[in-house]
């Protein structure tokens, strides 16, 4: 299942962390420690801060094996082209 986020629901992320942390049985500062950020970061994105680095949001959620998706109409030409590189 996968949830489409966008600039109107970017609180979604959050929320999502969130689910998944307390499934997972960790407290922030364990995910913190695992994903390599402070505690006060995921306090905030759990909490709707849109201002997140990339790089610490992936770290977050790959601690967390939560895949992030990026889709669009010509991806499958970028990814033909990027293959084609190789």
């Amino acid at each position: 299942m996968a949830v489409k986020i966008d600039n109107n629901n970017f609180i979604h992320v959050g929320r999502i962390i969130h689910f998944h942390r307390k499934k997972a049985g960790l407290s922030r500062i364990d995910l913190a420690m695992v994903a390599g950020v402070g505690k006060t970061v995921i306090y905030d994105i759990e909490h709707g801060k849109e201002t997140v680095r990339i790089k610490t949001l992936l770290n977050i959620l790959n601690s967390l094996n939560i895949t992030m998706l990026l889709d669009g109409p010509i991806m499958k030409h970028y990814t033909e082209t990027e293959d084609a590189k190789s």
